[in-house]
């Protein structure tokens, strides 16, 4: 999975921002439409999105509202639209925030690097009983260490960092396996059955890993 997906068509704009980011030791993805956008996020994921507005095709505002369908990954709309009303539409569609173009590459920078020490920076995660170390890959259940494999490990981080969120079988299927995997879909089925025999009290009535059926699964807690 790459760490940023840039979407931007000013190609000027977007390969200086991709140098700076890369300096940063960021992993980089670059496209210039808001379809091509989706059609990567769908197979590869990110870690976070900088989105323009203005796009040929789909807007940046039609590419926020699909992703906040099924993810809670960042955004970050960079873009030159600076009316109020365009501020708050993205907001209300849950970009995490909004710079006015031309920037300050340092600000922009600040910002990502923000993001990134707020959202992913805790090498723990604590969701109800269960504790998540993913430096060690490891899961507790109270004092109890759950065996996990590295698929069911990073399956389980999915789920609960999109809590309460359907995400897609074939998301899932892309973000853990891979779009080129030779494993089938089938194969997410029987992790997900592997892993409500490790975490819920009851697996054939799970309460944390709820089937939403015709399109995937969501991680709802206890």
């Amino acid at each position: 999975m790459t760490d940023i997906l840039i979407v931007e068509d000013n190609k000027e704009i977007a390969g200086l921002l991709c140098d700076f980011l890369r300096a940063e030791n960021y992993t980089v993805s670059l496209c210039e439409s808001g379809e091509k956008a989706l059609s990567l996020y769908e197979k590869y994921g990110a870690r976070l999105i900088v989105l323009d507005i203005m796009l040929p095709g789909a807007d940046g505002f039609s590419v926020c509202s699909k992703i906040r369908e099924q993810s809670n990954t960042p955004i970050l709309i960079v873009s030159a639209k600076t009316e109020k009303d365009d501020k708050l539409n993205g907001l209300i569609l849950g970009a995490d925030d909004y710079i006015e173009k031309p920037y300050d590459i340092d600000i922009l920078l600040a910002k990502i690097a923000g993001i990134f020490k707020r959202r992913y920076s805790l090498d723990e995660i604590t969701e109800g009983d269960l504790r998540l170390n993913k430096t060690e890959k490891t899961v507790y259940r109270g004092d109890k260490k759950l065996e996990m494999t590295a698929k069911e490990f990073d399956l389980l981080l999915l789920l609960i960092e999109n809590r309460g969120r359907t995400l897609k079988k074939e998301y899932i299927f892309n973000r853990i396996w891979g779009s080129d995997s030779f494993s089938e879909q089938q194969t997410l089925t029987v992790h997900i059955k592997w892993l409500r025999q490790k975490i819920e009290e009851d697996p054939k009535n799970p309460k944390r890993i709820l089937t939403v059926w015709g399109v995937g699964y969501k991680y709802e807690g206890v």
